[in-house]
């Protein structure tokens, strides 16, 4: 069975060209957005860190894109996000609290499986700000994801007032609740089940707390145990009617502090962790407290402009099953 599926009757309601024109739309009053909502400056970010550096997002394990710069003699990886690397850039330039960047980030993540939503080409907005000790609060989370979610239907507003033929409208009010508490809700159900079931119903829901181990022995998802907070991050998810789904546009939170690096890291026996640069620096309490995370910038167009597959609204590449799948349903990819 295919991993890739087209609803019966789909359409895209842009053709090719009005599409590629509404994805530059969508990124530019996006980012524009968000900016104003979180008071975020634009900078430049790397394609690539040195492996040494111990910057890269390791993500839940999976093994970065290396190469060997051979005028260094050293080895480097493509980034899989910026999670670590926008901490150390809002120290390097003298941020201030309440204030924070947002980047273009472009991934690799090889080892991602081929289907409508996933593509091992990642390209998200990376942002992080800088924040008191005393904003380490699920308050303060909180009516930051309200933010993100405002700047997402401000923008969907716009895009339907360009192009009238879209007819989803991004909600502009967040459901928010707790990994166990969603769990209690669903026993029966595996994670991605119970975020279906909740999203279906509430339409924008952050779940909250994600990364401990839940009651039933199983977190509700992984987290790498060096950028977030376990108990201050979230995912903020969108029902998507096209492909009666749940869609996670944005995974974020609050970050770690020289606590619960330490405490999340022992957790899962990675204290060797400890010798890199960065994680020194958290320690040391060199690094500014932050805030962060990622949204994905092919996602929100999936979602904004009602489209089947995320091959239509990037360019990536694709295995055959996928492009059979697609060309039966007359999708361009």
């Amino acid at each position: 069975m295919s991993k890739t599926i087209i609803p019966d009757g789909y359409k895209s309601k842009l053709n090719l060209y009005d599409t590629q024109t509404a994805i530059g739309f969508i990124k530019n009053v996006f980012q524009h957005n968000l900016g104003l909502e979180l008071n975020l400056k634009r900078v430049t970010a790397p394609l690539f860190v040195l492996s040494e550096t111990g910057l890269n997002d390791g993500l839940n394990g999976e093994n970065p894109v290396q190469f060997v710069i051979p005028s260094m003699n050293k080895q480097a990886e493509i980034v899989h996000s910026l999670a670590k690397w926008k901490r150390m850039a809002l120290y390097q330039n003298d941020f201030y609290v309440g204030n924070g960047l947002y980047t273009d980030m472009n991934a690799v993540r090889k080892e991602e499986t081929l289907d409508n939503i996933h593509s091992i080409y990642v390209d998200q907005w990376d942002w992080e700000k800088v924040i008191e000790r005393t904003d380490r609060t699920l308050d303060y989370l909180k009516e930051t994801v309200k933010s993100i979610v405002e700047a997402i239907a401000n923008t969907s507003n716009t895009v339907m007032l360009k192009y009238p033929e879209i007819t989803y409208q991004a909600p502009d009010e967040v459901f928010f609740i707790d990994s166990q508490a969603l769990e209690n809700l669903y026993p029966n159900l595996t994670s991605k089940e119970r975020e279906y079931q909740i999203v279906k119903d509430k339409k924008v829901v952050f779940i909250m707390r994600i990364g401990h181990n839940l009651a039933s022995g199983m977190p509700h998802d992984l987290r790498a145990p060096d950028y977030d907070d376990w108990d201050l991050n979230g995912d903020l998810l969108y029902y998507h009617e096209t492909l009666d789904m749940a869609i996670e546009i944005s995974s974020m939170g609050i970050r770690v502090d020289e606590t619960s690096l330490r405490k999340q890291l022992e957790m899962k026996h990675r204290l060797e962790d400890l010798k890199y640069p960065y994680h020194q620096m958290i320690m040391n309490e060199t690094l500014p407290l932050t805030i962060g995370g990622g949204i994905g910038q092919s996602r929100l167009c999936l979602i904004l402009l009602e489209k089947a597959h995320i091959g239509e609204v990037q360019a990536s590449v694709w295995d055959d099953e996928t492009i059979e799948a697609c060309k039966d349903k007359v999708v361009l990819l």
